[in-house]
């Protein structure tokens, strides 16, 4: 027997008038639904003894008069009813949406942005950018602690497994969930109180009150406030301030896979913008050399004395790197639909030659106004005096310092990086060096004269 043969006549009348109005088409199945509820649990009385004890709410919640024809009929009084239950539940599923992302009392939209970049990119000056905005809750690398506490082996299955497990904790940090940290975060928080928050000094939202707390004795910070003393992180409040914060920006440099995070960008809880930072991977590579020395004695050793070997599997390594760099890259460029006004690209090199420039491309693609202070600081720190260039600062001139790497190489280390990375190159607008001379010659720039299409 159909369905519609076993229905009361009074719904067989409910679905005929639905059919004759259009504007109530979408709720058929919902009323439906509700019929066959209502035979095991009575919902729809329910629904409806509450709404006849508000008769102003249930005219409020449809102010849609109906014809007096229609009116007669008892049907469309319980569909009215039905109209305005579900207007209702809708109007909650929004309020509790707009909880998760924002304040749903702020008109102003909620904007989330994810630095995505690679060590030794310029990625903590550029960040910065974000963590001098007052109304940003900016967090830099949160995700080292996942990278310290969840062993990943390179390449394959395990390369799949850290990228999602980086996404889903980041997706819970854009949310304001800060908690989701404490699974990472050793010795294990206690009563949500923390000293060990990596670099907590390089964010200025946990610096400032009411995450600030008093400073308490006997307590060793591992990672403390540069500009004031404050006491153990109390990711309570940490997770509080995120929230009355109009915007979200994070810096990452754990993140190479672009198409891993289409669910965040997806999430109607979040107004995702993802910036890829790129730099010439010769400057990366000098760069890393120099902050992780230990790391790169091969590299060193073979470039400065020739002793020992270039293992194959440096060298492959690096052109991992630059491939998947290269492959994200290009698929932002492409702009599938799910990316469509979600995505940017931009170069290290450019930042440093008009970073005041810049960084108003970058707000203006996030959605985001420019503040007098971000302006304020660009000016103060990237004019410095050459004792503010260290390997970590990000206090430079950097106009002078961008492409200083090129003077300190050796040419054959340069080639390398060539051969391993030439299509990111290509991609990026990067020069080749064709000679000892080229790379040297400070005349000679390796940007390429015609920037990238995607250059703005």
């Amino acid at each position: 027997m159909e369905i519609r043969h076993a229905l009361p006549q009074d719904v067989r009348e409910l679905l005929h008038c639905l059919k004759m109005k259009s504007k109530y088409a979408v709720l058929l199945v919902f009323v439906i639904s509700l019929v066959i509820i209502e035979k095991e649990n009575n919902f729809i009385s329910r629904v409806s003894d509450k709404l006849k004890q508000s008769p102003q709410a249930l005219a409020e919640a449809n102010s849609t008069e109906l014809s007096p024809a229609l009116a007669k009929n008892s049907s469309l009084a319980s569909l009215q009813e039905l109209d305005a239950a579900f207007s209702q539940l809708r109007s909650h599923l929004y309020n509790i949406t707009l909880q998760l992302a924002g304040d749903p009392g702020d008109p102003r939209p909620r904007r989330h942005v994810l630095l995505m970049a690679t060590t030794r990119t310029g990625s903590s000056f550029v960040g910065e950018f974000f963590n001098q905005q007052g109304s940003i809750f900016y967090l830099f690398e949160p995700l080292w602690h996942v990278e310290k506490t969840v062993n990943f082996l390179p390449g394959g299955a395990s390369a799949v497994g850290s990228a999602l497990v980086y996404r889903d904790v980041l997706k819970q940090l854009l949310l304001c969930d800060l908690y989701i940290l404490e699974n990472f975060i050793s010795p294990v928080p206690e009563g949500h109180l923390t000293p060990f928050l990596f670099r907590r000094g390089s964010s200025h939202s946990l610096c400032e009150e009411p995450v600030c707390t008093p400073s308490t004795k006997k307590v060793f910070e591992k990672y403390y406030c540069k500009n004031r003393r404050c006491g153990p992180l109390n990711i309570t409040l940490a997770a509080e301030a995120c929230r009355r914060k109009q915007h979200v920006a994070l810096k990452t440099v754990r993140i190479r896979q672009l198409e891993f995070l289409q669910p965040l960008v997806e999430d109607p809880r979040l107004d995702l913008r993802i910036i890829q930072l790129v730099r010439d991977p010769r400057a990366v590579l000098a760069s890393r050399m120099v902050a992780f020395s230990g790391k790169y004695e091969t590299w060193k050793k073979w470039a400065s004395e020739g002793e020992a070997p270039l293992r194959e599997e440096e060298v492959q390594r690096l052109r991992g790197n630059c491939e998947s760099i290269r492959v994200s890259a290009e698929l932002g460029l492409r702009q599938p639909g799910w990316l469509q006004g979600r995505y940017m690209l931009v170069r290290y090199e450019d930042v440093a030659r008009a970073p005041l420039q810049k960084a108003r491309e970058m707000f203006r693609f996030a959605g985001l106004p420019l503040t007098h202070q971000v302006e304020e600081w660009i000016g103060k720190n990237t004019q410095a005096p050459p004792d503010g260039n260290g390997v970590y600062s990000t206090c430079k001139n950097s106009s002078e310092q961008f492409d200083k790497w090129r003077f300190g190489m050796p040419f054959k280390l340069a080639q390398v990086v060539q051969d391993a990375c030439g299509p990111a190159m290509q991609l990026f607008g990067y020069k080749l060096a064709s000679s000892p001379a080229a790379l040297a010659n400070r005349s000679f720039s390796l940007l390429e004269e015609a920037q990238p299409a995607w250059v703005t």
